[in-house]
């Protein structure tokens, strides 16, 4: 590995997602992207009782689902990051308590996704672990009761909120192996624009977004026509055109590929209006990169992929207090070989 311009990690020895797993409820897989999960939940119950439990079982099945695909045992398996939207990161470390690897717990809101990734492919990269578990998970009911309102309550949103995604993404990191290659990867910075409403994520998320693009094409000199996909994480409806008119002044051409997003991508808002502005949460993100995106990558109809996942760093203590919302975006390239 080596460190290009300010941010930008280049991996010199090509570790490689070997297994993934995408793990979903019942409205993603009413989505457009169904095909493209290993499993799919009816109810948001996942068969537990509380819907904190039913949030880990996803998690756990997912980790499950990538050994498996990766074709090695959890004895294998030398560290797993992972992180998720819970207080203290429960879900996470509840099932790390499960999988019995050596646990590296982090917290990037939903920018989880791309920052477990990134580490875990650091960790293979630099030799220091053979095989390395990266995955995140969120639950619309654990998440949206924390940080907004319970379910049962029954409250309207405004028409720029985001659904928070039930689901899990997890991937297999190893040097040997097949499957797509992590190439590169840059650690984003703190934006905050002083957006204080914790329904208006889109908004608060773009800046971080834009600067961390901006930053990946500034430290490794690419143009954004390298890339087949250009993916944010969830900034839905309202923040994935703020990012574009951001990345336009900053004169980045954009129009060389095709530029999405993961919260608009995974729902179908015309079908599926209670969704209103798009998806988010760690589970966004991460679902359709190991689902649908790798899917794709594994058909051939992708080659270059550049994922941007963006978290809002609030909690309910902040946002009781008054605080602004901090925002990060973290970018990984991953690359098919050939």
């Amino acid at each position: 590995m080596k460190l290009v311009g300010r941010q930008t990690w280049q991996f010199e020895n090509g570790p490689r997602i070997i297994g993934r797993a995408a793990v979903v409820g019942p409205e993603e897989g009413d989505g457009p992207l169904s095909a493209d999960f290993d499993y799919i939940y009816d109810n948001l119950e996942i068969g537990e009782k509380t819907w904190e439990k039913g949030e880990r079982k996803l998690l756990e099945q997912a980790t499950q689902l990538a050994l498996i695909n990766a074709n090695i045992t959890k004895e294998e398996l030398q560290f797993f990051i992972g992180g998720d939207l819970l207080n203290q990161i429960i879900s996470s470390s509840f099932s790390a308590r499960k999988l019995g690897a050596p646990y590296l717990g982090v917290f990037g809101a939903c920018s989880t996704s791309m920052e477990s990734l990134a580490l875990a492919s650091l960790i293979v990269d630099s030799g220091a672990g053979d095989y390395v578990l990266a995955g995140t998970v969120s639950h619309n009911c654990t998440v949206e009761k924390q940080f907004r309102y319970p379910t049962e309550y029954g409250s309207q949103k405004p028409p720029y909120a985001q659904y928070t995604v039930t689901g899990s993404g997890c991937g297999v990191v190893s040097r040997s192996g097949e499957g797509p290659v992590v190439t590169r990867a840059t650690i984003g910075r703190v934006m905050d624009l002083g957006i204080k409403d914790p329904f208006n994520m889109g908004a608060a998320m773009a800046p971080a977004a834009a600067d961390t693009i901006v930053s990946h094409f500034r430290d490794t000199g690419l143009e954004p026509g390298y890339y087949d996909l250009i993916v944010t994480g969830d900034l839905a409806s309202v923040g994935h055109p703020i990012t574009k008119e951001l990345l336009q002044k900053e004169g980045i051409p954009m129009e060389q590929t095709t530029f999405n997003d993961c919260g608009l991508m995974i729902y179908d808002r015309e079908k599926q209006p209670f969704v209103v502005a798009g998806g988010s949460g760690c589970g966004c993100s991460a679902t359709v990169t190991y689902g649908h995106i790798m899917n794709r990558m594994q058909k051939g109809d992708l080659k270059r992929v550049l994922v941007v996942a963006t978290g809002a760093l609030l909690s309910p203590i902040s946002y009781q207090q008054g605080e602004s919302i901090p925002c990060i975006a973290h970018a990984v390239a991953i690359e098919k070989e050939g």
